[in-house]
């Protein structure tokens, strides 16, 4: 008689328990717990294949791996993903934009409810011009990091009729990393050149 193959964890690939549910993936809750965070913080690997990693402190200066201070104009001080990742210098992660490429961070403030998860209405109408790109809360847990392409060699602060600001930057800046990505926005990085012009037209 041909006997059913074992299921595994799609977490850990251990054999899921013999009483385990028919829809059950995984083998408990700590590898479901540690599958949707991982699935949660998946970064685009335009950014995790770039060696301009940093660690950042607590009060935001930036960090080499080894917890000296690390500079955005100097790529000495930059790590791989990888390395920035396991390291343990400072409270969190940062990536370095650069002017050799057309990676670029749009920084809004204050847009978003951490209570409620409700945006404001200036910063979803943004979200809706990026269209499917990468969007991280920021560290504040009340701000949007939304990432993709476009050229950018300036840093731009726009200041909006209702006191509201955003900044604009692509290059000689580190944006602070949460992994913590916003809604269901993927892990690519879209072209941002037409958000980019409309905010700075």
């Amino acid at each position: 008689m041909p006997t059913t193959p074992a299921r595994t964890c799609e977490h850990c690939s251990s054999p899921l328990p013999l009483m385990a549910r028919q829809h059950a993936r995984y083998c408990d809750t700590r590898c479901r717990s540690k599958a949707f965070r991982a699935k949660k913080s998946a970064l685009p690997v335009e950014l995790t294949t770039r060696d301009r990693w940093v660690r950042r402190a607590a009060d935001k200066r930036p960090l080499t791996v080894a917890g000296m201070a690390a500079s955005s104009t100097d790529p000495r001080t930059w790590s791989t993903y990888k390395s920035a990742a396991a390291s343990t210098a400072g409270v969190g992660l940062g990536f370095v934009l650069s002017d050799v490429d057309d990676v670029v961070c749009l920084d809004l403030d204050h847009c978003l409810n951490p209570l409620t998860g409700r945006l404001a209405p200036w910063a979803a109408a943004i979200l809706r011009d990026a269209g499917t790109t990468y969007v991280e809360v920021s560290p504040s847990g009340d701000g949007l990091h939304i990432w993709g392409r476009a050229t950018v060699r300036q840093g731009r602060r726009i200041r909006r009729p209702d006191g509201t600001a955003v900044e604009i930057y692509g290059t000689g800046r580190y944006i602070a990393m949460t992994g913590r990505r916003h809604g269901n926005t993927p892990s690519i990085l879209a072209d941002l050149s037409a958000v980019v012009s409309k905010l700075t037209a």
